[in-house]
């Protein structure tokens, strides 16, 4: 707690009603104030006192109302919102400081003289959210009995003896106006500075690094799913902010959970204090990303938040920009990668050295990654436009893991597909540059939030030429569409790893595979009974031990002679397979297809 002198009292009807400087039921944005320390401040120069924790000290005051107002506010609020009894006036008064004497207290708390029911009145402004209250001309009794609830409550109290009140209320209003206007020349100072920064050509990391100068701390900007794009800030700030819970293990930033502004108190509605603040990126309807600031040495602000949104608009006319511009470059680039893929971009020598002009290295041994989103886009209910966004996000979150890890590696999104040709080490072995593409995946992938879309990749051979690139090409396409038959959404899948499944892809039409399947397994190519799943395990099993029925057993946990029953059960539905190779083969096949999926 902290106290001041407590000295005098005021007369009746010498409180002045104050104008309040909050629009009507704002709720959405917080206005600028000054700090409930600095009026406490100002009521310890007027010998008054002040009762409020440390921390309700540094709640914000941007307005100060009657109490009989501030009554009337919050009662309707209460009937707008329908929550009488049951949730309140949920941050109605939040930053208001309320105002009141003697007189107006008992008569509106409906006691006597002392005050005696004062307390109901200090919860009902508690409840609504009130910054605090101001007192003056209060009995001994009164005093303590709403001192008591306010402390019960934690509703900061400030007694301001008699005769000091209307030079107390003009002060705080005077200050607050001084706060704002310095807040404004702030803005327009940040205004002037990041525009410039645009109209001379700025890049977003510099946009990033004059909000650091503004708010001493560290500024990232990330893409609408949280992958960072740019960055400014000291090394230690950058350290705290990535150290953050607001991040994944892959560094995406939790876009999908992060609340932008400042969080706020369910209760009350008022904002609490952050080392850290969040806004949208917004150009017209489309939502470019977040602008994020940082501080690990004190909390930030609703006026920051203010800096933050002047610069987000102006991060949104850099994004435009460079999207045009890209936009352009993206246009020339698909074409001479489409080229190259379909053998037609000329000789080796030729390709590279265009290649090079556009900021690639082909010239080196690569694979090809192709990824691919499992939703089907052709039979999707999404609109066009919202289906064209999400490849383009698609493609871009490609274009920046490759940024980071293979900034010479050619990466470009096409109408269905990523394709992405990813610099390997000459004597790399499958299992070698599968960690390496694998670790791509992994940061494309995130963990799945922010609106990611579930994607399959597949990888080709790796190749050392240009002329091979048509052939590598032909083999991510069908890793990416078999290992996603093979092993579901999200496969990634290496060619060599695609065995007998590579030629029964090569069959274009899926009824005549269906058909052989059913032809060969009969009634075990469905699930009309639910043994049947354990019996195809079993044959498949039989198959892989070519025959071996003590491992078969041993595999499945079961018996020699109930394993002996089962490959009578299933000769029985299927044939001797157990002394007919041929059969073997096709049941294996069958087996094979049958696992396949999509067909």
């Amino acid at each position: 707690m902290v106290k001041v002198a407590n000295d005098g009292r005021l007369r009746d009807g010498d409180l002045p009603a104050a104008p309040s400087t909050r629009r009507e039921w704002r709720s959405e944005v917080d206005v600028s104030g000054i700090s409930l320390r600095l009026i406490a401040g100002l009521a310890a120069t007027a010998q008054g006192s002040v009762q409020a924790s440390a921390q309700r000290l540094d709640a914000t005051v941007d307005s100060t109302l009657p109490l009989r107002q501030a009554l009337t506010r919050s009662q309707a609020a209460d009937r707008a919102t329908d929550s009488v009894r049951s949730h309140g006036s949920v941050g109605v008064l939040a930053h208001c400081l309320v105002l009141t004497d003697a007189a107006e207290l008992t008569a509106i708390s409906g006691g006597d003289g002392d005050a005696i029911e004062a307390p109901g009145v200090v919860e009902a402004l508690h409840r609504a959210g009130a910054a605090g209250l101001v007192a003056s001309g209060l009995g001994r009794t009164a005093y303590r009995v709403v001192a008591a609830a306010a402390e019960r409550s934690g509703l900061p109290l400030i007694e301001v003896p008699e005769g000091h009140i209307g030079a107390f209320t003009t002060e705080v209003l005077s200050a607050i106006l001084e706060h704002q206007t310095a807040m404004l020349r702030r803005l327009e100072d940040a205004d002037r500075a990041l525009v410039q920064i645009v109209l001379a050509g700025g890049s977003l990391d510099e946009l990033c690094e004059q909000v650091v100068g503004f708010l001493d701390g560290a500024a990232m900007v990330t893409t609408t799913d949280g992958r960072v794009i740019a960055r400014a800030g000291s090394a230690r700030e950058l350290s705290h902010a990535e150290g953050l819970d607001c991040f994944d293990r892959t560094g995406r930033l939790l876009t999908e959970s992060e609340p932008m502004g400042l969080a706020r108190d369910e209760r009350t509605g008022a904002t609490r204090g952050s080392g850290r603040a969040a806004v949208r990126i917004v150009a017209g309807h489309l939502d470019h990303g977040v602008l994020m600031a940082f501080c690990s040495h004190r909390d930030l602000t609703a006026d920051d938040v203010r800096l933050l949104e002047r610069a987000a608009t102006v991060a949104a006319l850099a994004i435009t920009k460079d999207q045009a511009v890209a936009a352009v470059e993206s246009k020339y680039r698909a074409e001479f990668l489409r080229d190259a893929l379909a053998g037609r971009a000329g000789s080796a020598a030729d390709a590279a050295a265009h290649a090079a002009s556009l900021g690639w290295d082909i010239d080196r041994p690569m694979v090809v990654v192709v990824a691919e989103t499992d939703e089907d886009d052709d039979r999707t209910n999404r609109d066009p436009e919202e289906v064209r966004f999400l490849q383009q996000r698609f493609a871009r979150a490609w274009t920046h893991a490759m940024a980071v890890r293979d900034p010479r590696g050619p990466v470009m999104g096409f109408s269905r597909e990523v394709v992405a040709l990813v610099g390997v080490p000459a004597d790399a072995d499958t299992e070698r540059l599968m960690r390496s593409v694998t670790e791509l995946v992994r940061v494309v992938r995130g963990d799945g939030g922010g609106g990611r879309r579930s994607f399959s990749a597949g990888v080709s051979r790796p190749i050392t030429s240009v002329e091979a690139l048509p052939q590598a090409y032909d083999e991510a396409l069908s890793a990416v569409t078999v290992g996603r038959q093979m092993h579901g959404d999200g496969a990634l899948t290496h060619v060599d790893g695609l065995g007998i499944y590579r030629l029964l892809a090569l069959i274009p039409e899926g009824a005549d595979l269906r058909r052989f399947v059913q032809d060969s397994l009969r009634e075990l190519a469905t699930d009309d009974s639910p043994e049947y799943a354990g019996l195809r395990e079993t044959l498949a099993i039989l198959l892989d031990t070519n025959m071996n029925v003590a491992e078969t057993a041993r595999r499945l946990f079961f018996h020699y002679n109930t394993l002996r029953y089962r490959i009578g059960r299933l000769e029985k539905m299927l044939g001797p397979f157990s002394t007919d190779p041929e059969l073997r083969l096709t049941l294996a096949l069958a087996l094979k297809i049958h696992a396949m999926r999509g067909l």
